[in-house]
């Protein structure tokens, strides 16, 4: 029977599996799970010992994963870079990454939401009414921006910028740009989306949504020059990593007023009480909660069995991150 490692703390598993899934993995699988935690590390010869590792948060980073029975890692959560390092995949163990993909459809939601409610100046009404108690004078500014004709630029077409641009079209957005090296033009089209040039997607939108993964490439790729681009009132939207961009630079542009921004990632979290952006009127702020929904989580935990099934069964995995694909995701 295929031996598995659940390498999360119990609380976070309650989140993650129903009943149902837990009954299914453990019909099916000798299954060992990590215990109430914090974790600090992976039993003494995890790769030894174990067919299958189970990865997400609270698994610690920096274990040794490469051993001679260990075949397959499912991660759970979304980056994984920190816990499983690329010689793992090029050592004859492969993974999966059934946690994003439940994931996307949340994050994407919230990015949406973000966008309606700076262009409809919906959270300066309500910090206005609930601060003033006053009806009157909490209608200003008096009128906003439709979503369906300001310009859209999406910085990543992953399975979130895919949501997105879904999103997008469902509430009639027919400008939509794109800037994805991996992407084809003419998939993009079917999409319903342009691809354009890095700087060109800046100088042609007035709403901007990160939806780029973390890497060597990507790190710190948006920086003072493309935020210069956007118009006045142009709109920066980040629930992906906030490496991705110049923290700094966007942060002048938020004290100077010009530009305003949702944000649910920081370049240290938690958000230090320090914060420039904390209190300023063009900013809605929130904890790293994105794609945290009742049904996202427990998507991740079927999308997991469902995977550990598979190998199990010798059928092929639905989710699987080769070494090629390791280099361009988080």
């Amino acid at each position: 029977m295929t031996s598995v490692l659940v390498a999360i703390p119990d609380a976070t598993l309650e989140v993650l599996l129903t009943p149902q899934a837990r009954q299914r993995l453990e019909a099916a699988t000798e299954v060992w799970y990590a215990g109430p935690g914090p974790i600090r590390e992976l039993p003494e010869g995890t790769a030894d010992r174990f067919d299958v590792a189970i990865t997400g948060w609270g698994t610690p980073a920096n274990q040794d994963l490469i051993g001679s029975k260990l075949r397959l890692l499912v991660h759970t959560a979304g980056s994984f870079r920190t816990i499983i390092p690329a010689e793992v995949l090029t050592s004859g163990v492969r993974l999966s990454q059934a946690g994003s993909d439940p994931m996307a459809k949340a994050v994407a939601e919230v990015a949406l939401s973000l966008e309606l409610m700076l262009l409809r100046h919906l959270h300066s009404y309500d910090r206005q009414m609930q601060t003033s108690r006053d009806y009157k004078a909490s209608r200003t500014p008096e009128y906003g921006d439709d979503i369906a004709t300001v310009r859209h630029g999406l910085v990543g077409l992953s399975r979130v910028g895919v949501w997105h641009a879904k999103m997008l079209h469902g509430l009639g957005a027919e400008q939509i740009v794109a800037y994805d090296p991996y992407w084809e033009a003419d998939q993009a089209a079917e999409l319903g989306v342009r691809l354009v040039g890095f700087d060109e997607l800046f100088a042609n939108s007035d709403v901007v949504a990160i939806h780029a993964p973390v890497t060597d490439d990507t790190r710190g790729m948006v920086g003072a020059r493309q935020f210069a681009a956007l118009p006045d009132g142009g709109i920066v939207v980040n629930t992906a990593r906030a490496a991705v961009i110049d923290n700094e630079a966007l942060e002048a542009e938020l004290v100077s007023g010009r530009l305003r921004a949702g944000l649910d990632v920081f370049a240290e979290e938690p958000l230090p009480s320090s914060s420039k952006l904390y209190g300023l009127p063009n900013v809605i702020l929130t904890p790293h909660i994105a794609g945290a929904t009742r049904q996202a989580r427990f998507a991740q935990g079927d999308a997991m069995v469902d995977e550990v099934l598979r190998w199990a069964a010798g059928e092929p995995l639905q989710f699987e991150v080769d070494p090629e694909a390791y280099a361009r995701l988080s």
